[in-house]
């Protein structure tokens, strides 16, 4: 069995933990959202889901590969002894702007839930709205378990994710 250096020791560790998991959740989950969102014809208020839902993707995929390369300290005022600070409040900042999100998701697939009918021959929204009701949700989930995830380590006065 070849031997694995110290740096693959560390990837495999934060990939295989609860945190790594959640992360690599945010990712996909927020990527199907704006996605399902961003291939189909969208206006109005759907601009603030797509806004919150990029937003987010882009400062997750930031935090999971500064946090995969341990490279964390290199950033000014928020790396270093913060992350976790840091971690914790941009997943509750997440949580909260997703949280008007999913009400505007769900308000736009109740007012097009009129052309859920077979007979109906127009190009309908509901499914997709649907779909992206249902990303939201779960993105928010997700957001809200690295949340409490990172408060319970914080209370215990952890420093670090892993």
């Amino acid at each position: 069995m070849p031997h694995q250096s110290e740096g693959n020791k560390k990837y495999l560790e934060f990939l295989k933990s609860f945190i790594g998991i959640v992360r690599i959740l945010q990712i996909v989950l927020g990527a199907c959202l704006w996605g399902t969102i961003a291939a189909n014809k969208y206006g109005g208020s759907i601009h603030f889901v797509l806004f919150v839902a990029v937003l987010f993707w882009l400062l997750t995929l930031a935090l999971f590969f500064l946090t995969l390369l341990d490279k964390q300290d290199l950033v000014p005022v928020v790396g270093g002894e913060r992350w976790l600070l840091c971690n914790m409040v941009h997943d509750i900042a997440a949580t909260l702007l997703y949280l008007p999100a999913i009400g505007i998701m769900i308000h736009q697939t109740e007012k097009n839930s009129y052309c859920n009918l077979e007979t109906y021959q127009h190009n309908c929204l509901y499914k997709v709205y649907l779909a992206a009701s249902v990303f939201a949700c779960l993105t928010a989930t997700a957001y809200l378990l690295s949340a409490i995830y990172g408060s319970c380590r914080k209370c215990r006065n952890q420093q670090t994710l892993l």
